[in-house]
């Protein structure tokens, strides 16, 4: 891939968007990149889960605005159809995804890192929608993806006022749930990762799985996928390895992942 680097690490995949002469903009071809690894990553069994990280100064710092200048109205549809759609794809991905946010998240980079399952941030790292300051709105899910996270006022201040945020205050906000000096950031990344991939992978899978579908519904409906995903675990080989070893008092656990 031009843009898009990925490298496998035991069960952990991570991705790096490598443009950082453009501050890793988001463009037509990243956009293609990054499909094209997510499908991948989907179809490779022996990873548990995801990293997703920026190469350089940078985590993503937008979308790029060379490219989107000369958009037409219908060019600029198209554009946010694409890109809202490898969001959705990672978003949806059934592996868990860690944003680890190592600078500038702006724009489709904030929006990249809000699709992502869980956000650690540099102390260097920044976030932003500073789209209407460009006479656009956010175009790949940062309108509806933020009050989500951060609830409607904050994210109303934010997207209408375009102000950029530092990684303490995106804590507070709840928008990264850690901070950490740069040089600990893909370190405390990978013990995130490997403290996942301890744990039996369908009843991960299953629950990102409730989660996701759950944030998407009511109380009512969210309940019922939870029911069925608490019945397929029950029917697994891990379910029994886990409680028996609560049973036995075994520290060690050999989940088959079946």
């Amino acid at each position: 891939m031009a843009f898009v680097k990925f490298e496998q690490q035991g069960h952990v995949g991570i991705i790096t968007i490598d443009r950082p002469d453009a501050l890793n903009a988001l463009n037509s071809q990243v956009l293609s990149d990054l499909d094209a690894v997510l499908e991948r990553v989907e179809a490779e069994d022996e990873i548990y889960v995801v990293i997703l990280t920026g190469a350089g100064r940078s985590f993503v710092a937008g979308a790029d605005i060379g490219e989107m200048k000369g958009f037409t109205s219908s060019d600029g549809k198209k554009f946010g159809v694409r890109g809202g759609n490898v969001f959705l794809k990672l978003e949806n991905l059934s592996k868990p995804v860690i944003a680890a946010v190592n600078g500038f998240a702006l724009g489709g980079g904030c929006e990249l890192a809000m699709a992502c399952d869980i956000r650690l941030a540099s102390e260097k790292a920044k976030f932003g929608q500073p789209e209407v300051g460009l006479g656009i709105t956010p175009g790949f899910g940062g309108t509806q993806r933020l009050p989500r996270i951060v609830g409607v006022s904050k994210a109303m201040e934010l997207i209408l006022t375009a102000r950029v945020i530092g990684a303490a205050e995106a804590k507070e906000i709840g928008l990264v749930s850690a901070v950490c000096p740069p040089e600990e950031l893909m370190e405390r990344a990978m013990e995130l990762a490997q403290a996942i991939c301890a744990n039996a992978q369908i009843a991960v899978r299953e629950s990102k799985r409730c989660i996701r579908m759950g944030m998407q519904t009511d109380i009512h409906t969210a309940a019922a996928f939870e029911a069925e995903a608490f019945g397929v675990t029950c029917g697994t080989a891990d379910k029994d390895e886990g409680m028996g070893a609560f049973l036995e008092k075994r520290k060690e656990k050999h989940f088959l992942n079946r």
